[in-house]
């Protein structure tokens, strides 16, 4: 595999480094299996992740049922829960620009251990719902997320839960998003162990494809 390429861990093959990837569906529990899967670290890598409603130590469990490992190669800035080792935590996630530094430092630190990088953003609904008004959000995701993994050349994934009260439109949300990222993997159909993704934005990949959920 090409050391600019990251292996999604799941049936859409290969992910060329620096690519930010916006993750959609109306259900939580598959966007959590689909997220997990292609944001766990690899050998060699690290992951960084702004958990916005779980503690650190659930993300963390979570990425090492995916591959062995992955979580000790984790690092979260979780809105919940205690400060740890390889867990950092925040006050407000509604202060995005909070929330941006801390990020920013902890991506920072990560690349002192390891160049090849996956940032995560788990939900950015969440961010939506705490957040003054939807352009702070896109103003974070813009200015921080996702210049941050570009710098990094890591592989970027947000994923947002298109049921969600957000207090905004969310198809108009989900519309701005898009012009900001390389790619989208819309969920348009599951059941308890395949989801359904509409493709766009990832070179070589069909328009729909069937991901497995574990």
């Amino acid at each position: 595999m090409s050391t600019a390429e990251f292996d999604s861990g799941t049936e859409l093959g290969r992910i060329d480094a620096g690519t930010s990837v916006l993750l959609t569906g109306d259900d939580e529990a598959v966007l959590s299996d689909l997220f997990y899967r292609l944001a766990a670290a690899g050998e060699s890598e690290r992951s960084v992740v702004l958990a916005t409603d779980s503690r650190g130590r659930t993300v963390t469990r979570e990425f090492d049922g995916v591959t062995d490992g992955a979580g000790q190669r984790t690092t979260v800035l979780a809105a919940e829960g205690r400060a740890s080792d390889g867990v950092a935590t925040v006050d407000d996630v509604g202060d995005l620009t909070a929330v941006g530094m801390e990020l920013s430092s902890l991506v920072r630190e990560a690349r002192t251990d390891a160049d090849r990088l996956r940032v995560g953003l788990f939900l950015c609904s969440s961010l939506c719902a705490a957040a003054e008004d939807t352009r702070s959000v896109y103003r974070f995701l813009n200015s921080n997320f996702l210049s941050t993994l570009r710098r990094a050349e890591a592989v970027g994934v947000c994923a947002l839960d298109t049921s969600a009260d957000i207090g905004a439109n969310v198809d108009s949300v989900v519309s701005g998003l898009e012009t900001s990222f390389g790619a989208r993997l819309d969920v348009v159909d599951y059941d308890a162990t395949t989801a359904t993704v509409e493709v766009t934005g990832l070179p070589g990949v069909d328009d729909t494809v069937t991901v497995s959920r574990t």
